[in-house]
């Protein structure tokens, strides 16, 4: 059998744990074996096909891999929970003062406080979330 057939024969095999484990980093062996059976379709030797194999794999895995695990890693682009609330508007319902006060944000009435002890905000005023500290918004 022609060396070119063996290097199909190992890009599929490579490719059986691609699908199982779902880790990249076989199939950019796999796509090495492709053009190493490439490479020997071509009529180059043993010595090209390996160079081929290892120079193709080491470049995928030392460029694509990277790029790829740091989008995946990169999180939700979506603020949920607390983290939504803060830079939200809200409408004063009880007087905010340095110590309590209580307003309606996202149609939940809140325990608030106000991010400067000085200032103090009357019912109806609208004011920004600035921090969610425990169950307690600090607005300004």
């Amino acid at each position: 059998m022609d060396s070119w057939v063996w290097w199909l024969l190992g890009a599929v095999v490579f490719c059986v744990p691609l699908v199982a484990t779902a880790l990249p980093e076989f199939g950019m062996f796999a796509v090495g074996a492709a053009v190493a059976a490439a490479v020997a379709g071509l009529g180059a030797g043993a010595v090209w096909q390996f160079a081929g194999f290892l120079v193709v794999s080491v470049a995928l895995l030392a460029v694509v891999r990277p790029l790829a695990y740091r989008r995946l890693n990169r999180g939700p682009q979506v603020r949920m929970g607390i983290e939504a609330l803060v830079g939200a508007r809200a409408v004063v319902q009880e007087r905010v003062d340095g110590l309590d006060g209580r307003i309606k944000l996202n149609g939940e009435i809140w325990s608030a406080r106000a991010l400067h002890p000085d200032r103090v905000y009357e019912p109806g005023q609208q004011v920004d979330v600035i921090e969610i500290q425990g169950a307690t918004a600090l607005v300004d």
